[in-house]
């Protein structure tokens, strides 16, 4: 018997003599119910330090700036609409050396999760591989307000949980023994959202 067969047994013998007086419910919020779900997201990404653009129109003014832009093979052509920095699709697959050359990356999401401000991808459709959005030192990421949804429960039921997936809250950081924020360690230092409706996207950008 190992020492946790050993505890288990000593807890389920300690309570079959003395029951708990209450049955612990296990009725857990299933599917969010505060009005704007949007709204939540964007406060809980900002508070987390990241970026919110609003509009696939803000696009061509983030990217501007990009001299170097790395995307999945099947990013939305309507996203990369008048950039005229250079595009390095990800196949073959770009090398480690290669994403940290990078200024950027552009993709998209899987579901994002109002409550806890956290984005995920799951490499499906304009998301790409992890390595793709780990590397980078900015990722710049569309979200649908289809995509948003209020409670983590409701996240998991959009994902396949074989899937290998990156669960975002915020640009990566971390601190030390002594609290110092220290940020780009885990992943990229800029984290930066558009947020996008159903009617404010360009033809051809659909399924992201």
């Amino acid at each position: 018997m190992t020492a946790r067969d050993e505890i288990l047994a000593r807890l389920r013998t300690a309570l079959a003599d003395d029951p708990p007086p209450v049955e612990v419910p296990r009725r857990y919020r299933r599917v969010g119910d505060r009005p704007d779900p949007v709204a939540i997201l964007v406060d809980r990404l900002e508070d987390y330090r990241a970026v919110v653009h609003h509009g696939i129109g803000s696009l061509p003014g983030l990217l501007a700036g990009v001299d170097r832009l790395a995307v999945p093979v099947d990013v939305p052509a309507g996203w990369l609409t008048g950039y005229a920095g250079q595009v390095h699709r990800d196949a073959p697959p770009l090398t480690p050396a290669d994403l940290d050359a990078m200024d950027a990356v552009l993709t998209g999401c899987a579901v994002a999760v109002a409550e806890t401000g956290t984005i995920i991808l799951d490499a499906g459709p304009a998301q790409g591989r992890r390595a793709l959005t780990l590397v980078p030192d900015r990722h710049i990421c569309v979200v649908r307000a289809d995509q948003v949804v209020g409670l983590l429960p409701e996240a998991l039921t959009r994902l396949d949980p074989r899937a290998a997936q990156t669960w975002i809250s915020g640009p990566s950081a971390t601190s030390d023994i002594e609290l110092n924020r220290v940020e780009g360690v885990h992943g990229p230092r800029r984290l930066e959202v558009v947020l996008v409706g159903a009617d404010d996207e360009p033809a051809g950008t659909s399924g992201a």
